[in-house]
């Protein structure tokens, strides 16, 4: 078994990838994952799922959840499908489609969302609450300035609860040359709110 462990935090390493599609770092797939609060048999949709690593983080995590990742690229979809083979992950649908457009075609309703991309962002976010049940989270990534004014504008206006919002700056030891140095991860804003 690739992760045989029972926390999340794999190492980005062990997923495989495209270039130029993103990959949620590990630090803060951890936060995501915190901010989640994911139950035994949650559902969750994961909107710009791009690698996989939510769904398969997720599907080892609540092995009983149903997950629905959302990727617009036929390429990526099928990339996702691959990273979920590779961890033994059974619980996940992937569905090709663009948000928001396709929210209407997903079933079961989620009780968790993530939103880890996707434009028009605010509007993306708006539609999913839609779909969101009573009592759901709904987390998601920002990693520019725009983004993060969008999405926090976006939950103020559907009156979120318990809104928070979490800056993750992360440096990894890495070698260069002779020296171990420490290098930053771009940062990310994860932000949540939940429907009542």
């Amino acid at each position: 078994m690739l992760w045989p462990y029972k926390t999340p935090g794999i190492p980005d390493e062990l997923f495989e990838r495209f270039p130029g599609i993103p990959l949620s770092k590990r630090e803060v797939r951890l936060l995501l994952i915190s901010a989640l609060r994911p139950k035994v048999n949650s559902v969750l949709w994961d909107i710009g799922a791009g690698t996989g690593t939510i769904p398969v983080e997720m599907g080892l995590l609540c092995p009983e959840s149903t997950i629905i990742a959302v990727e617009r690229d036929e390429d990526v979809v099928k990339l996702i499908r691959h990273n979920c083979d590779r961890f033994g992950v059974k619980n996940v649908t992937i569905f090709e489609g663009s948000a928001p457009d396709c929210f209407e075609q997903l079933q079961p309703l989620p009780d968790r969302i993530c939103i880890e991309g996707g434009r028009p962002i605010k509007d993306i976010v708006t539609e999913a609450w839609r779909f969101l049940k009573p009592e759901g989270r709904l987390v998601a990534t920002a990693s520019t300035l725009e983004s993060l004014y969008l999405i926090s504008e976006g939950l103020a206006e559907l009156q979120a609860r318990n809104m928070e919002v979490v800056q993750a700056g992360v440096n990894r030891l890495e070698t260069r040359g002779f020296h171990q140095v420490f290098a930053a991860v771009d940062p990310s804003f994860i932000l949540s709110g939940e429907k009542f």
